[in-house]
């Protein structure tokens, strides 16, 4: 228990030649070590003699028993190998450097063509560096040249006569091939089987095994990251915007209990659609939807950058000329297409229109728009009106909320249906068990799901507040949702000094404030809320601009705060639609004022139902440092192995967020929360930051963390015996690196106070994986989603490591997708029973809803913490950042300080 009071510091003809080159010997790959060394310093910030190596957690046990059982399928498919089969793995050198695509086309015309120096094997390769074979080619090292049928091309305006003309000699590549290492399987066989020899996981053979599995579908789909995609698994649909959904399927080889593992799961995600670069932009920029009938329109300034913006990164192809050539448009011409002229041959000034007219027989007719700029360092365009969209390309740009919907409805199939698509996906012919690169490397791939038994755990009892009828329930309907009729909060929250400001709606939905007003007041005393029913000033009438103007919605807001003597502590805001100056409206009241906001629509107050009144009740009561829900008995209760009342446990979560793909500039935000009472421990603080761009590497987590030991003494009096630390956003690859920096940050922040070393236990939470879970029953609960609190420790799980899949929330639309929670480091030695039990029980604690959440409270409050920093960032009246040619390095900006009125507050909530 630590008590002291902390001290605060700081077309043409193909063909292949081959020429063997000099005779290699084997190249023996060297092994990678993942032993880290941390340990928590000495005070004077050496390493204390007790070093010890760092290694990821190992389970105590061998799984938990708790909670009944349900027989269940997961979507993994047990792949046997042949541990004596040796992969060579080649290194492939291609120049001049082609695309993934024209990479893969080198590959099997090589492969076509040079068989006997080849011995016959057919090897698969990652499209990049890297080509693996079932047999030992002839020479160690051998180059080729491989010719392939790229149609040449005229020059276009602006481009140099003499670098056209050599690019159209690049229809031969040259490909040196080098042995790079022979890869066994008895390293991978051992780890499968637990053998204890002290070896980590052989990375290489397993991506070698993946790249096979993954060579026969990638010929037919179009391979996006993980995934792949076809039109064969159902219709193309368009999404708005220019977009379109298409289906496809994740792959992915794992290492599991039973064995290897192939994870199949389906997935939609939304592309750019192939048409002509005019319409795409009429479906992708609202200004621009009459652009076919007003031919003569130009752009302002601010609809110039949204085209460049819309534009920026695509694909094009010429239609007015046959060529295989692909552009990328890196932006727009300053000029407008009739005022752009280029130098020819000759020396001569030509006018770009003259151009294609005189050469193409082609009269531009969008005169006044800019032309794309194909070329990141030189002057190089293309009229817009002669350029189609490339198939085939992800789209990066934002999604709307329709067309978010749109895709989502596409990929939102009920359990049965989706264990329908899967299995035909395994079974299919672009499917994993297709073709004969398998074949090749002795793999034999399941065509039925994996068995399993789970367990279900039992919801935990909750209590509720003293001053309502009901004062304690037990969620136990098949959702594990409870009401609060009868029923007051846990604690409710005092608010006497209110106000509410309105931003546009009609005269109609305005005179709805007063009942509105009442109704709210009315449903807060039922919930045992006190929210006076007269505001500290009149409600405030605006037109929905006032958000357009950053300056003078400041002012406004700090007259409404001076208005209640610098003392108001909620101000409510009403808004006519969603608005991209609700962003500058949270950054104004938490970093300017310190004041806590609620926003809503008009288009709910319409009909003021009691649910809806219920939920803005609970979101305020939370924001204002009230409490919703607690557990009838508290944590020290549930686990004493672990807990006690007299040593207290903080709960922290932190999560990065990344900019949008296209911005490469603005900074990532890191949100770190943490509790700040005990033992009901569910008030999160938080503190958020603005670190290096795209960096997930928490920079400053050593500072948050201190700051929040700080606050929770500041609370408690004395410093948290435990740490319970959870993760978000962490991929497999990056677990040693986050491990390694991240634990000692969180132990660097214990240093700030002499003597302290609390036990830390550090786990990994993932939403973005494609595990799926379903009920392996032939009744009619076969086509339900697994129930609320089923957890999955076997079978499908790391084979040594501490890991677990739950799914606490009922899954209402789609398919339930479990979280998957991975133990980093444990120094409080929980057993499985007793992680997964505070877990799932902590999952029935979150502020905003009378429901279990899918995600547990700590990770999901650092979320929303971080994507509120987020919003700070979202400016209305700032200019982007023109990002085409880069001379400095990025500075990252910082973000405004949270004022003392809300830092202590869950005003992210």
């Amino acid at each position: 228990m630590w008590m002291q009071k902390p001290l605060l510091t700081a077309s043409s003809n193909t063909g292949v030649a081959a020429v063997p080159l000099s005779q290699g010997t084997e190249v023996i790959q060297e092994k990678k070590s993942y032993e880290l060394n941390a340990d928590y310093l000495s005070c004077d910030g050496k390493p204390s003699a007790s070093a010890q190596a760092m290694v990821i957690a190992r389970r105590l046990d061998s799984g938990g028993v708790e909670g009944t059982a349900i027989p269940l399928l997961a979507n993994h498919f047990l792949v046997q190998f042949d541990p004596s089969q040796k992969i060579y793995h080649y290194d492939v050198n291609i120049s001049p450097r082609p695309s993934k695509e024209i990479a893969r086309m080198i590959k099997r015309k090589l492969v076509e063509d040079n068989s006997d120096i080849l011995s016959g094997a057919l090897p698969v390769f990652d499209g990049r560096k890297n080509l693996y074979s079932p047999t030992e080619f002839q020479d160690d090292k051998l180059e080729f040249f491989v010719s392939l049928p790229i149609a040449a091309r005229k020059c276009l305006p602006g481009e140099d006569v003499v670098s056209v003309l050599e690019k159209q000699k690049n229809k031969i590549f040259k490909v040196n091939i080098r042995l790079a290492s022979k890869l066994s399987g008895e390293d991978l066989h051992s780890y499968l089987k637990e053998e204890e020899n002290g070896k980590p996981l052989p990375q290489d053979y397993l991506h070698a095994l993946d790249v096979v599995l993954r060579e026969s579908p990638t010929e037919s789909c179009i391979p996006v990251g993980r995934s792949l995609y076809t039109s064969s698994m159902g219709e193309v649909k368009d999404v708005g915007g220019g977009a379109v959904g298409l289906r496809g399927f994740f792959q992915s080889l794992r290492p599991t209990k039973q064995g290897l593992s192939l994870n199949v799961d389906f997935c939609v995600t939304a592309f750019h659609e192939s048409i002509g670069i005019i319409p795409y932009l009429q479906k992708s920029c609202h200004f621009l939807r009459d652009l076919s009938r007003r031919k003569n329109r130009g752009l302002m300034e601010e609809e110039r950058r949204e085209v460049e913006k819309a534009l920026k990164n695509i694909k094009v192809f010429v239609c007015h000329r046959e060529t295989d050539q692909r552009y990328r448009v890196y932006s727009l011409t300053d000029d407008v297409t009739e005022n752009l002229k280029f130098r020819d041959r000759k020396g001569k000034d030509l006018m770009l229109v003259d151009y294609f007219r005189d050469n193409y027989n082609h009269d531009i007719q969008f005169r006044n728009l800019p032309c794309l700029q194909i070329s990141r360092s030189k002057p190089c365009y293309l009229p817009m009106e002669l350029c189609m969209v490339c198939e085939g390309q992800k789209f990066l740009g934002k999604l709307s909320d329709e067309q978010t919907a749109r895709l989502l409805k596409m990929g939102c199939q009920r359990p049965g249906e989706r264990k329908d698509i899967i299995k035909g996906v395994v079974e299919g012919e672009f499917g994993p068990t297709r073709g004969c690169y398998a074949n090749q490397f002795k793999l034999q791939i399941s065509r039925d799901m994996t068995r399993l038994c789970g367990r279900v755990l039992q919801p935990p009892k909750l209590k509720l507040g003293d001053g309502g009828h009901v004062r304690d329930i037990t969620p136990n309907r098949h959702d594990r949702q409870w009401n609060l009729i009868n029923s007051h909060v846990a604690e409710g929250s005092k608010i006497r000094r209110w106000a509410l400001i309105s931003f546009g709606g009609t005269p109609e939905q305005r005179s709805c404030i007063p009942k509105f007003i009442n109704q709210l007041s009315s449903r807060c005393e039922q919930l045992g809320i006190a929210l006076n029913k007269n505001t500290i000033i009149s409600p405030l009438f605006h037109q929905i601009q006032l958000l357009n103007n950053v300056n003078t919605l400041e002012c406004e807001l700090r007259r409404i705060h001076e208005a209640a003597s610098g003392n108001l502590q909620l101000l409510m805001c009403i808004m006519e639609r969603r608005h991209r100056g609700y962003a500058d409206l949270k950054r104004i009241a938490e970093t300017c004022i310190g004041v806590v906001t609620q926003c809503c629509l008009y288009s709910n107050l319409t009909k003021l139902t009691s649910q809806f009144l219920a939920n803005l009740a609970l979101k305020i009561n939370a924001k204002l440092g009230g409490c919703n829900v607690a557990f009838y008995n508290t944590l020290p209760c549930q686990i004493p192995r672990i807990f006690s009342e007299d040593d207290p446990v903080i709960f922290m979560g932190a999560d990065v967020t990344h900019p949008h793909p296209l911005d490469d500039f603005s900074p990532s935000v890191v949100a770190v929360v943490g509790t700040a009472n005990w033992p009901a421990a569910n008030k999160y603080i938080c503190r958020i930051s603005s670190q290096t761009h795209r960096q997930e590497i928490i920079e400053k987590l050593d500072e948050m963390v201190g700051e929040l030991l700080e606050e929770f003494y500041s609370e408690l009096h004395r410093l948290p015996g435990r740490i319970i630390f959870f993760r978000d956003g962490v991929s497999e690859t990056q677990f040693y690196k986050v491990l390694k920096q991240e634990l000692q940050s969180i132990q660097a922040a214990c240093l700030r106070f002499p003597g302290y070393k609390p036990s830390i236990t550090f786990v990994v939470v993932q939403k973005r994986h494609h595990t799926r879970l379903f009920r392996d029953e032939k009744n009619s609960y076969s086509d339900e989603n697994i129930p609320p609190g089923t957890v999955v420790d076997t079978v499908i799980t790391h084979p040594r490591e501490f890991d677990f899949y739950l799914c606490s929330h009922w899954g209402m639309k789609g398919t339930s997708r479990p979280t998957h929670y991975h133990v980093l480091w444990d120094d409080n030695h929980f057993k499985s029973d007793e992680l997964q039990k505070l877990i799932h029980n902590l999952c029935y604690t979150f502020a905003r809803c009378t429901k279990p959440v899918s995600l547990v409270p700590p990770a999901y409050y650092a979320h929303l913490a971080a994507y509120r920093g987020r919003l700070y960032l979202e400016r209305s009246d700032s200019t982007p950042r023109p990002t085409l040619f880069r001379s400095a390095p990025l500075q990252t900006a910082p973000l405004p300080k949270l004022r003392d009125g809300v830092k202590k507050l869950m005003f992210y909530c």
